[in-house]
């Protein structure tokens, strides 16, 4: 082709170029309500004149005896530019012009979209990127003649300033580099931890008279829990008193003969007969104390009890009181059991793990753990994985200490353990909580200055919390993140529409 033909496409490209730069530099402008609900394949028409509508449904566009219709075709194919040439209202070769638009965008660089002829119309070159939320300029030449035209439209915008998005809570987040963690969810529920959980038997029989403690309540290490009225109590405390004295008596003797054989008053047979007393003294009473330290009794204390035959029975540790099998007037033996109290500093939570994913669950492996139920999550590491499948479930148990100091896990909570199983690093990533559909799209709210914008998205994998954006997003853009929600429901309210 000669420079001559080449001529006046170099002069169009280069007028659609600058037109860009020069909309890009424009203080954007607030669309009229009319505009932003006209939809795509009807473009909003330049606001120095009146909207017109040309044979194909799209907008018109005339100056002197020249016209071009802009529509956007997407029916079975992506949205692409047909543009219609016209003299006089009636039909123009499409490959006797030339025509370039530029389209600009909020935050993004502008769109140079060149045309080819294809049979009535001119064709660009690009597929027109959802949402259709742009400012166009138009450049064609026709008969050696320049012609320009410019309209904008909006689609999926909503306004809003800094202290109208701190009253609706909507955080603002920048797209940008992550390591996705991909986890797999296994189902379970929360149980007591099995090592802390202690039977209290009374160890001597009695009556109960006093049970001032009930299930649910939660006790102190030393806490009564019930009194006894016990005969046998105070049989073995009456023998350890009673032993006591004994030695004393026997300790005093002892002393006496001792002194007397040193001064050869006495024999020395009668000496060692007192000695052997003192010992047999000291065995009685050891044996009388331990027979108290067997049922939780202090011998030490006895002394100081006014009623020997009342027996307290106390808590073993801190913790919670989960059955209680005693009411007063019962008589009990010493091996009846008659509360359970659990330590609920640690909690076991039992997880359902799926043969298919054996493989990937193994000990030592940190879990995070959630209430399905509740705002609760905490996390442990796996201490344990049954052998053998549950005959009912066909699943085996994974078990992970959890930390309980606040008390907030409960036994019989429903949970979802999330086990991580790889860290992939990706190039742009972005919040879940960021997503919303509209429409059609899955999209996340861009935003530019005072304006927020739909960009429809492309994603990738995810692990619960941030997802992988393959396209519709640029490194370091800034976006809605928490309460994103907000924004689609001012759009719902503006009646907001898509109507292509």
């Amino acid at each position: 082709m000669s420079e001559t033909n080449l001529k006046p496409i170099f002069i169009v490209i280069i007028v659609g170029v600058i037109l860009g730069t020069v909309i890009l530099n424009m203080e954007k402008k607030t669309v009229s309500e009319e505009a932003s609900n006209s939809g795509d394949s009807n473009l909003a028409a330049d606001s120095s004149r009146e909207e017109a509508v040309g044979p194909k449904g799209g907008r018109i566009f005339t100056t002197d005896d020249f016209s071009v219709e802009v529509t956007i075709y997407e029916k079975g194919v992506e949205p692409q530019f047909r543009v219609y040439l016209y003299e006089k209202n009636k039909p123009v070769p499409p490959h006797e012009a030339k025509l370039a638009i530029t389209l600009s965008r909020l935050g993004r660089s502008a769109q140079l979209f060149s045309f080819k002829p294809v049979g009535d119309y001119l064709l660009g070159d690009q597929i027109v990127e959802e949402p259709h939320s742009f400012e166009v300029a138009i450049a064609a030449e026709w008969k050696n003649k320049v012609f320009h035209w410019g309209y904008d439209q909006v689609e999926a915008r909503i306004e809003m300033n800094d202290e109208t998005l701190a009253r609706a809570g909507i955080e603002i987040k920048a797209a940008g580099a992550a390591i996705i963690r991909p986890k797999i969810q296994l189902p379970g529920i929360v149980t007591f931890n099995r090592l802390n959980i202690v039977p209290v038997v009374p160890r001597a029989t009695g009556i109960a008279i006093e049970v001032p403690r009930d299930v649910g309540e939660k006790v102190e290490k030393g806490e009564v829990l019930a009194v006894f009225l016990s005969q046998l109590l105070a049989d073995l405390r009456s023998q350890y008193l009673a032993a006591e004295k004994r030695l004393g008596l026997a300790k005093v003797n002892f002393q006496r003969e001792k002194q007397l054989w040193e001064e050869k008053i006495t024999a020395k047979q009668e000496y060692l007969a007192t000695q052997q007393l003192l010992s047999e003294a000291e065995i009685a009473l050891d044996l009388a104390a331990a027979r108290l330290r067997a049922i939780g009794e202090e011998p030490e204390k006895v002394k100081l009890l006014k009623n020997l035959t009342h027996y307290e029975i106390r808590s073993p540790i801190a913790g919670l009181i989960t059955t209680r099998a005693i009411a007063r007037g019962q008589v009990f033996r010493e091996d009846d059991p008659i509360f359970t109290v659990v330590d609920t500093s640690t909690m076991y939570a039992d997880l359902n793990v799926y043969p298919k994913d054996l493989d990937t669950v193994k000990i030592g492996q940190r879990v995070n753990v959630k209430s399905t139920a509740a705002r609760i999550e905490g996390t442990g590491k796996i201490t344990f994985i049954s052998a053998m499948l549950d005959p009912q479930t066909r699943t085996a148990m994974a078990r992970i200490i959890l930390d309980n100091a606040t008390g907030l896990w409960r036994d019989g909570m429903f949970v979802n353990g999330f086990v991580v199983t790889e860290e992939i690093e990706v190039p742009l990533a972005v919040r879940m909580d960021a997503l919303q559909t509209l429409f059609d799209w899955t999209v996340v709210f861009g935003r530019y200055g005072d304006y927020f914008e739909a960009r429809p998205v492309e994603l990738g994998r995810n692990d619960g919390e941030l997802v992988e954006v393959l396209n519709g997003l640029l490194p370091d853009e800034r976006y809605a993140a928490g309460n994103s929600f907000a924004l689609k429901a001012e759009l719902g309210k503006a009646g907001a529409e898509h109507d292509h």
